[in-house]
């Protein structure tokens, strides 16, 4: 492990709601919860003020709507949410060369291969200047950590949240760690941290001194030596720009079980060229086709199929997909299904960043909810608006969607650079002066950023202070210490 606190650790805060919040005054410091709005839609973000209330990402939208009946509820805007994200990841890569995405608002930066920093205070003054620099371009804060490793920087940055920055100096990292959950080291999962706190171990303190081969007899080799390693604050992992992706699938979870026979097939064909349009966009191909049903009882089929080659033809994955449905029993019902291709390999010669095997996994919830508006359209006769979703009038100009029901919609009119909360209208569905809009950016003129040898943003961050304060305090703008 590296002695200067170069691993850079950055999360975004709240990113989808804050996004939300940003784009619309009116919602500015209330509960915002983003993610699918139909009887089995999961959140995606909540707010900070929403999770106050106890709700959370991953959750069922329902058991959030009983937690927070107040809150405002919004369909996710995914291609907004990544034009933001690429504006962050530029200013990172600005930085380093060594950039490696986990998902739209969540990354880590090796500063030393970028020559942005080589010791504590010009690791401080980079971390700063990101924080800077997202605030001017995008108007949204995150989160920074840094340490010598990407397990420390990590969980700096939880500390640091919400809108703070936190360092953890080289030699504090074991005193640091021995007090934390066993949750808190990665790897260590609901199943596994009940299975070591049932064996007596409950903090990184009690892993480490119960020592590695008590570790291994518990969890087996590579986890046990894995896990020793962490608690004593060993994490010889590399930021890498580019990783492998194992697999690349997608699947839809139904409102209502799938009876028809026809209708299944007719799914698991959409699913293929979904799962080949992500295919492509990795620069991949892959050999075998996987179909996933879930069925009425809940049980779950897996079925598979290797080709001679690997593929990206279109016509080739729904062909073998529709082969391996043809050994599935339906006829009770479907409430899942899935298409997946693994054995892959490069398709092109350019390089796979990390950000496009990160967003499979980072965009689920923004797909699911996705499909939920499509399907709703095609089963309404009626002219349809999403909830959150831009529109603009040809009297009144931009606007967003409130609500919409019963032949009418809900407008509150305003920008992300109105000054106060905007006026609501409420229309006919079919009025033609109401169209669909893109979403504004939410700083309309970033600043010019001259480019500087560090890498860095120009005038705007040149006052801060090289010397900052010590490790595991906040940097401006945060009052708290922890996520929520």
């Amino acid at each position: 492990m590296r002695n200067a606190p170069t691993i850079l650790h950055l999360d975004m805060d709240a990113f989808f709601a804050s996004a939300e919040q940003a784009s619309k005054p009116s919602l500015r410091g209330k509960a915002v919860v983003v993610g699918g709005l139909g009887p089995r839609g999961v959140v995606a973000t909540a707010s900070y003020e929403a999770r106050v209330f106890g709700v959370h990402s991953a959750m069922p939208m329902a058991q959030a709507r009983r937690l927070a009946p107040n809150a405002a509820y919004l369909v996710p805007r995914g291609g907004f949410y990544r034009s933001i994200s690429e504006q962050v990841m530029g200013l990172l890569h600005e930085l380093s060369p060594l950039v490696e995405p986990l998902s739209l608002d969540e990354a880590f930066v090796d500063l030393e291969a970028g020559e942005t920093a080589w010791d504590e205070a010009s690791a401080r003054l980079a971390g700063s200047r990101l924080r800077a620099d997202i605030r001017a371009v995008t108007g949204l804060t995150g989160s920074v950590g840094l340490a010598a490793s990407k397990m420390l920087a990590k969980i700096a940055s939880e500390q640091a949240k919400p809108d703070g920055l936190v360092v953890i100096e080289p030699g504090t990292e074991r005193a640091l760690l021995a007090p934390m959950s066993v949750r808190t080291l990665p790897g260590v999962g609901p199943a596994t941290g009940d299975h070591l706190r049932r064996a007596g171990m409950s903090t990184v303190d009690d892993l480490a001194e119960a020592g590695e081969d008590e570790l291994v007899r518990l969890l087996g080799k590579a986890h046990g030596h894995a896990l020793y390693a962490m608690a004593l604050a060993r994490d010889e992992r590399p930021v890498v720009s580019e990783r492998e992706t194992k697999s690349v699938s997608v699947e839809d979870t139904y409102d209502v079980d799938i009876h028809d026979r026809g209708r299944v097939g007719t799914e698991v064909q959409r699913l293929a060229d979904r799962c080949v349009r992500r295919l492509r966009g990795a620069g991949l191909s892959g050999r075998t086709i996987v179909l996933k049903v879930r069925r009425y009882d809940f049980s779950t089929l897996t079925r598979s199929e290797t080709l001679r080659g690997p593929t990206d033809d279109p016509a080739v994955v729904r062909e073998a997909a529709a082969r391996l449905l043809e050994a599935v029993d339906t006829t009770g019902g479907v409430r899942l299904l899935g298409v997946g291709v693994s054995g892959l390999a490069d398709y092109t010669q350019e390089d796979l960043f990390a950000q496009a095997a990160g967003e499979l996994a980072a965009l689920e919830p923004l797909e699911e909810a996705e499909r939920e508006v499509v399907e709703e359209r095609e089963a309404s006769a009626e002219r349809h608006w999403t909830t959150g979703h831009d529109v603009r009038h040809d009297d009144f100009g931009h606007g967003w969607v409130q609500g919409s029901g019963l032949g009418r919609v809900t407008i509150r009119f305003e920008t992300p650079d109105s000054e106060q909360p905007g006026r609501v209208r409420t229309f006919r569905t079919e009025d033609p002066a109401l169209e669909p809009a893109d979403p504004l950016p939410l700083v309309a003129d970033p600043p010019r950023r001259p480019g500087r040898p560090d890498g860095g943003s120009g005038d705007q961050a040149s006052s801060v202070p090289a010397s900052l304060p010590k490790s595991w305090s906040g940097n401006g703008g945060g009052g708290a210490t922890s996520r929520p």
